[in-house]
């Protein structure tokens, strides 16, 4: 998929407190929404690499279902220990749908 924002869904298909698990250039990503805006964020707990797709959603913290590690959604910083953190991905919600603004790709050198 080429850099730049990417429509990633409908905007129906992320309903208010509800979460979307995407797989995009081998990247776990999961959209949720809060208080009407959507978020992106990396779908893999650095802890053991869980997904959150079934973890707790509460306001902005989202938990780890595998050993309760939880994150803020708007910085991806884990409660306990703010230098560890999930990657965040820039999200939009415009016409109808869901755009992320997908990280540069690196290339990789021949041979």
């Amino acid at each position: 998929m080429a850099n730049g924002w990417a429509r990633v869904a409908a905007s129906g298909e992320l309903p208010e407190g509800g979460r979307l698990a995407l797989t995009i250039d081998g990247q776990r990503i999961l959209l949720l929404r809060r208080e009407g805006a959507p978020y992106a964020i990396e779908n893999d707990c650095p802890h053991l690499g869980c997904t959150f797709t079934r973890g707790a959603f509460e306001g902005y913290a989202l938990t780890c279902p595998c050993h309760d590690w939880t994150f803020d959604i708007r910085t991806g910083a884990f409660d306990l220990a703010p230098e560890i953190a999930l990657r965040t991905y820039p999200c939009r919600e415009q016409q109808g749908a869901l755009w992320l603004l997908l990280p540069e790709r690196k290339e990789h050198p021949h041979g």
